[in-house]
């Protein structure tokens, strides 16, 4: 059965729901750094940071439910990066492996002339094989490689970065 969805800007009422999310990626030690449930609270600030016209935050709905989300960051503060962002999806634990990623991903890389978005930039653990797959699969590659940078239980893990040139 084909599911029905909708993807739009974040509101503020949609932020308890986006941090539940992320915190299901904590235990995996898969996703993030964050070793702790973070809250509602400390994303505030990271919350207005995004805006619908250059670092949109949206939320993707499932019969009025919020299943995903994905966010544009800015990489870096100094102008001359304004090309560039960061880009974060995170999905709920079960809509998982549905193909969720690859409709924001690809929603994602079609806005990115409206947003004057030329690259996109994903951070990614190495032991993350099937974000890294996912990227590969809209032709992400590997820029960078941080070897052992976070330790997470007491292992040390690789940070891969991953980046896209879009066509514009």
């Amino acid at each position: 059965m084909q599911m029905t969805y909708e993807i739009v800007h974040a509101t503020r009422d949609d932020l308890e729901t986006i941090v539940d999310i992320y915190n299901s990626t904590i235990p995996s030690r898969m996703v993030t750094a964050d070793l702790e449930p973070v809250t509602v609270e400390s994303r505030e600030n990271w919350f207005y940071e995004h805006s619908e016209q250059s670092r949109p935050l949206w939320v993707m709905k499932a019969e009025g439910r919020i299943i995903a989300w994905l966010s544009f960051s800015s990489f870096h503060s100094r102008a001359a990066y304004d090309a560039t962002a960061e880009i974060s999806i995170y999905i709920s634990p079960v809509n998982r492996s549905q193909g969720i990623g690859s409709i924001f991903l690809r929603k994602a890389i079609e806005e990115c002339p409206r947003l004057n978005i030329r690259n996109i930039v994903a951070l990614v653990f190495g032991h993350n094989e099937p974000s890294i797959a996912l990227l590969r699969k809209f032709g992400f590659e590997q820029w960078g490689l941080l070897p052992g940078v976070a330790t997470l239980d007491g292992v040390d893990r690789d940070l891969v970065l991953m980046g896209l040139k879009v066509q514009v």
